[in-house]
């Protein structure tokens, strides 16, 4: 078994305890350590400015929404929509709250979990992002292939070809809302006076 541990000293340890043997690095001084100037290096590729947020605890406030219970930043799941928190869908003769759950699937998915999230864009009051968790390497298409969520209509929304694909797998299977009849949320939300 390998560990490998930081001593005071500053060196590096890496012990394989099962053989016996251990390597000790001694430590590297500053000016051996090349730096790279990425603003100036030919060919380097860096990646554009899309820094994930800190690891964050995070409270539901819409089925699509979620704030940072430190920060009080509201992020909100980039491509997908959910049925509004009023809003009920129907299954043959039974009615049920569609909204309702939503946001139970999204709490479900990030109670007691840290969240991180890449911005894609900032609207009023809300960062639009990609979110994932340690069991969930995208929330947004987890909703969408349990069929608690529909991907956007709007063209900004609609990069990421494999929400489409999971929208069309949950429809063909009938999978969370797909087996009922309802209103698109967006649409809900025009006709509704308080949604």
């Amino acid at each position: 078994m390998k560990t490998a541990r930081k001593t005071f000293g500053a060196a590096l340890v890496i012990g394989a305890t099962s053989c016996g043997l251990a390597l000790t690095m001694p430590p590297v001084a500053p000016a051996q350590v090349a730096t790279l100037d990425t603003a100036t290096a030919p060919g380097v590729y860096t990646p554009g400015d899309h820094a994930a947020s800190n690891p964050m605890r995070v409270v539901v406030i819409s089925p699509t929404t979620f704030q940072d219970v430190e920060t009080k930043q509201k992020y909100r799941l980039y491509g997908v929509d959910a049925c509004e928190l009023g809003q009920t869908a129907r299954l043959g003769k039974q009615t049920w709250p569609c909204g309702v759950v939503a946001v139970a699937w999204l709490v479900n998915a990030t109670l007691n979990k840290w969240v991180v999230c890449s911005p894609v864009r900032t609207e009023v009051a809300v960062i639009v992002a990609r979110c994932a968790t340690a069991e969930m390497a995208d929330v947004a298409a987890e909703m969408l292939k349990a069929g608690i969520a529909i991907t956007l209509p709007d063209d900004p929304d609609r990069r990421i070809p494999i929400y489409a694909q999971l929208e069309r797998e949950a429809r063909k299977f009938y999978r969370g809302i797909w087996a009922s009849a309802f209103q698109m949320p967006w649409l809900y939300r025009k006709s509704s006076p308080n949604p």
